[in-house]
């Protein structure tokens, strides 16, 4: 089997906490763990079996970023928000301290759930059990 990581910045907490004890673990008891891991998955019935697509909402011609985020929010409502959110409140930052243009940093909202998206949608493609 493959090890798989978490690409950096990406991941709760329990996901880093779990990369790092797994990490720490010889061979035969990642495999052991790997085997657990993919039995608790199969018995969960919550599991999607395939990526959710987005509910696209248009986007205002006048939108404030706050409203952006609202609306990107529930575009993508399948992401997970911790990290996405972290990187939109730089972007709204750069915007309310910086005096960029809210046009320019909605613009990298969307281009940022996209690409959250997309890692998102990449979890579905991987080898799963």
């Amino acid at each position: 089997m493959g090890s798989a990581s978490l690409p950096p910045g990406r991941g709760g907490a329990d996901e880093r906490r779990l990369l790092k004890l797994f990490r720490a673990l010889e061979a035969a008891d990642r495999e052991t763990l790997l085997a657990f891991a993919a039995f608790l998955a199969a018995r969960e019935p919550s599991a999607p079996a395939a990526a959710r697509a987005p509910e696209p909402l248009a986007r205002p011609a006048q939108e404030s970023v706050v409203a952006a985020i609202r609306r990107l929010s529930q575009t993508y409502p399948m992401l997970e928000r911790g990290p996405l959110l972290g990187e939109a409140s730089s972007l709204m930052s750069a915007h309310l301290l910086q005096g960029r243009a809210a046009a320019d940093v909605i613009d990298e909202l969307e281009a940022l759930f996209a690409r959250y998206y997309a890692a998102y949608r990449d979890t579905f493609s991987d080898d799963r059990p």
